[in-house]
């Protein structure tokens, strides 16, 4: 169990107190972190324990498009959470609409503000981040609205030769 003493650690001055004190993020976090519920297919890893601000998250579908793979996002929590959303990049290569191949995403909750009213609100949380990853590779999979245009257009054009391509980058690059 992550506590708050145990994250903030032994830094204390020779009078016993604490040099550290803990941002507000760090306090959400700890919270968020210990009551978070992951999607069956999602799990977290923690490079740090001492640091849930930054973490791995990877999502392997059973179904769709990509199932099979294991894709690997990078979360990055900044100082400012939970004013501002976290920063999220796909370190795994796919072909998908949604996910540029630089690894960008295209999430309305991962924005600031949009314009579709769907962006970042100070009542989200982390849970939230991770749930609507996943269901990129479901529900939230959108053709419409496409970062990868070329990967939107062969959807529309030949929906057999794109679940060919997003095999192809399963099998290249989501293989464990």
């Amino acid at each position: 169990m992550i506590t708050l003493t145990k994250m903030l650690g032994k830094d204390r001055t020779s009078s016993g107190q604490s040099t550290r004190r803990a941002s507000v993020r760090d306090k959400l976090l700890i919270k968020e972190v210990q009551e978070m519920e992951l999607p069956p297919t999602c799990k977290t890893h923690f490079e740090d324990p001492q640091k849930l601000y930054e973490f791995n998250l990877t999502v392997a579908p059973d179904e769709g498009f990509w199932q099979g793979g294991h894709f690997k996002f990078h979360i990055y929590v900044p100082e400012e959470y939970n004013m501002a959303p976290p920063k999220v990049k796909c370190l795994t290569k796919l072909w998908h609409p949604n996910i540029s191949v630089d690894g960008e995403i295209c999430l309305s909750l991962l924005r600031q503000s949009s314009i579709d009213g769907l962006g970042w609100a100070p009542t989200r949380r982390l849970k939230d981040v991770v749930w609507g990853l996943n269901s990129l590779f479901t529900d939230l999979l959108n053709f419409e609205d496409p970062l990868n245009i070329e990967a939107a257009e062969l959807y529309v054009r030949d929906k057999e030769a794109f679940r060919i391509k997003a095999k192809e980058y399963v099998n290249n690059y989501a293989r464990r």
